[in-house]
């Protein structure tokens, strides 16, 4: 029997990996919804449509992700990332369906030393962070059957992101200035999309309190910004691609409107755990996606 996934959005890197990923398999209907049927920004447009899709779960993975443009635009910010989730979720317990939520690596403030655990203390330094972790709180104040996905430093081949910019820059620049002093994990959308099939699936299949609440979900091994940068070069210098060369920044040498955590690592071993998810090493799907979009 045929599983329906219901995804809201239409052209984010995780809904396109998602439609990718679940054509791979006879079980899995992925439907996308968004504007003008689903609209975050309208919350009356969204029982409506999802309801009309009889969905068999939930993924929540449309989310208003300007993180510098949320400085000067918080009640909107809130709305989306918040007030939205929240609604999300009130219509998931309607349906009696579970939700897969995908939140950040933004609830911290990046103070740590080590990689973040899921029970850490949050603590948001940005408008994105906190409309976002709000959005977890409305969420499981619903009363929903739910799993919130952690994640961050996500690329893809689609949309906008770091290896895309990369490489882009790289076709007219022979030097690129790239932060260094910023820790995480690179996360590539088609291993989160995988991720997110098998969390789901487990969703519908046991009724397991230890598979339900918040996961860590990132790519395994860490770095900084400018070492993931060399790293793109060297995978794409090996596929005949465009190169650069990187010149280590400070955080304080490119300011930018919204503060970024200096230390995004995550622990992702409940994951592996509760739904037996473990992400491939970052350096390996970095290299799936520079050749995918050197090839084409």
């Amino acid at each position: 029997m045929t599983r329906r996934f219901v995804v809201t959005g239409t052209e984010g890197q995780v809904v396109r990996c998602l439609i990718e990923r679940g054509g791979l398999q006879d079980n899995i209907e992925i439907v996308r919804i968004g504007r003008p049927q689903l609209d975050l920004a309208a919350l009356q447009t969204l029982e409506a449509s999802i309801v009309a899709t009889k969905p068999d779960a939930i993924i929540s993975a449309a989310a208003y992700t300007a993180v510098d443009r949320a400085e000067t635009d918080e009640e909107n910010a809130f709305y989306v990332n918040a007030k939205a989730v929240g609604e999300i979720g009130r219509i998931g317990k309607l349906l009696n369906v579970p939700i897969v939520h995908l939140s950040t690596d933004y609830v911290f403030d990046g103070q740590k030393t080590a990689a973040y655990c899921e029970d850490d203390l949050v603590n948001p330094v940005s408008v994105y962070g906190r409309s976002k972790l709000e959005g977890e709180r409305l969420l499981a104040a619903s009363g929903a059957d739910h799993v919130i996905l952690r994640t961050a430093w996500v690329y893809s081949p689609f949309g906008r992101n770091f290896i895309k910019t990369m490489l882009q820059l790289a076709e007219t620049r022979e030097q690129i200035g790239v932060v260094a002093d910023q820790t995480g994990n690179p996360t590539s959308a088609l291993d989160i999309a995988d991720a997110i099939i098998k969390v789901t699936n487990n969703l519908i299949e046991f009724n397991d309190a230890n598979l339900r609440g918040i996961f860590h979900m990132c790519g395994t091994g860490e770095t900084n910004w400018a070492d993931f940068a060399r790293q793109i070069f060297e995978i794409s210098a090996g596929y005949g691609g465009p190169v650069a060369n990187i010149n280590s920044l400070t955080t304080a040498e490119y300011p930018t409107k919204a503060a970024r955590p200096k230390n995004s690592c995550l622990e992702c071993s409940k994951l592996g755990l509760a739904h037996k998810v473990v992400m491939p090493p970052w350096q390996t799907s970095t290299a799936v996606t520079v050749k995918r979009l050197i090839s084409h």
